[in-house]
């Protein structure tokens, strides 16, 4: 057999290498990021590995060290990390409207997808090949936030203190129905006192590993000037925030006009903003206190539906957070908000308003805390309260995969049948996961197959 053959290097090849991109202009950085938001599946992993490949590598426009040193700072926030990572490389590199509009191109595609996908759900979901669909995702889904629990774990569980710290949010939100929110105002609190005790307990490492060389030099390269509107001044944080907050103000004073303080539209707004602050540790731990808001606090929609809702926000491009959209437009849809003549319409406007209010603090984040990333990076006040909400976390998320768990295996009650299909099905995307390593977007399209097939068989079955 003939050894392959190495094709050396050309001189035109090691020449681009050897030189920075040429600039980039708006309109072509607008076109990546409208392709980025129809294909960034995968959730924030894969999301993260689809810009360092495109962005780092492919095109050069930003070089390793500082797209981690960007990663980093984005860590640190609540909110989705990848949707504000293309917020911060695009306002790095178009100011102000860059930084908007990747990050609203991150969101918009997921954000039309979703709305059809609720209209089609709430239509026809009681049609035997929509539900027989559901019948398999809704299993996957609790192996996958059961794969969370266990990914989050094993980053952050790393000593006696966190176990203790995770074990007891599970029993805080478990046997004593504590809001998420006291959650993680009690675990930043721990963080923040206990780094000042024991700074090794709380000490994060290095998650993302050490910047690669041999990219060759980027646009935007390690030694690259800050450009001037990334420079901080109280004058631009300022502006941010008058911005922000107006902007927040205007549209929840307009919901306040229309429907009045209580009026669903109104209400949404205000729990969603509150989510928004709360997303510490990824989507999979606001859906706990999503699910509190919406299913027993506000009735939005059921516990099965929030389920169904999270598999269809795992099938589409877009931060998983997105599943807010699915809970705006089932809440608009129900609640007619527009009236009994206009549920899409209400439904559709639900999903926009509460997509607004739950990201606009991530733009806020970026585009005024943007200039302060060199003062935050790598100081333990600031991650060791992240380390501690994290660990808590990952206790809500277990209480998050027993919840779904009971829904799914015991759908009318422990007094009712047990679903034993279902649990095949959860047993089995179980081990695709932790065993074999299989992605999100096969495991859920294999398991939607099976429950359409063990749908169709159930009457005989029983």
């Amino acid at each position: 057999m003939n050894a392959p053959t190495v094709t050396p290097p050309t001189l035109e090849t090691s020449a681009e290498l050897a030189q920075a991109p040429a600039a980039v202009g708006f309109t072509e950085a607008f076109r990546f990021w409208l392709k980025l938001g129809f294909i960034s599946f995968g959730g924030p992993a894969g999301q993260i590995a689809i810009m360092h490949t495109e962005l780092v590598e492919r095109r050069r426009w930003i070089s390793e060290r500082r797209f981690l040193h960007a990663l980093n700072y984005c860590m640190l926030l609540p909110g989705p990390e990848a949707q504000q990572l293309a917020t911060y490389i695009g306002w790095l590199m178009h100011r102000t409207w860059g930084g908007i509009v990747a990050g609203a191109l991150f969101v918009l595609p997921s954000l039309f997808i979703l709305v059809a996908l609720s209209w089609i759900y709430l239509r026809f979901g009681q049609v035997p090949l929509v539900s027989g669909l559901f019948y398999g995702l809704k299993p996957a889904v609790t192996a996958l936030v059961l794969h969370a629990a266990h990914r989050i774990g094993t980053r952050a569980l790393k000593n006696g203190w966190m176990w203790g710290i995770a074990a007891a949010s599970f029993v805080a939100i478990f046997a004593f129905d504590t809001p998420f929110p006291a959650i993680v105002l009690a675990a930043g609190l721990i963080g923040w006192f206990g780094a000042r005790r024991w700074p090794q307990v709380f000490a994060i490492g290095g998650g993302h590993g050490g910047a690669k060389t041999g990219y060759g030099p980027a646009l935007i390269d390690d030694h690259t000037p800050t450009p001037a509107h990334a420079r901080f001044s109280r004058g631009h944080l300022a502006r941010v925030l008058i911005a922000g907050l107006g902007l927040w103000g205007l549209v929840m004073a307009i919901l306040v006009a229309l429907q009045g303080l209580q009026g669903t539209l109104t209400q949404m707004g205000w729990f969603f903003t509150k989510a928004a602050l709360l997303t510490f540790g990824g989507a999979y731990a606001v859906l706990p206190y999503v699910y509190q808001g919406s299913v027993e606090q506000h009735q939005w929609l059921s516990g099965p539906q929030m389920i169904d809702g999270l598999a269809l926000g795992e099938t589409t491009p877009g931060p998983l957070i997105m599943v807010v959209a699915f809970v705006g437009f089932v809440g608009g849809w129900l609640k007619q908000v527009l009236g009994p003549d206009a549920l899409f319409l209400g439904g559709a406007l639900a999903a926009t308003v509460v997509t607004f209010f739950t990201f606009l603090p991530s733009f806020v984040f970026i585009l005024a805390g943007g200039p302060l990333v060199e003062a935050t990076h790598g100081r333990l006040g600031f991650t060791a309260p992240l380390s501690a909400i994290t660990t808590a976390v990952v206790g809500v998320i277990l209480n998050l995969a027993m919840f779904f768990a009971y829904h799914v295996l015991w759908p009318q009650g422990f007094s009712g049948r047990f679903e034993w299909p279902s649990a095949l099905i959860g047993a089995a995307a179980a081990a695709a996961l932790f065993r074999f390593k299989v992605g999100v977007m096969p495991l859920l399209g294999a398991c939607a197959a099976v429950g359409l097939v063990v749908s169709w068989l159930l009457p005989v079955l029983r």
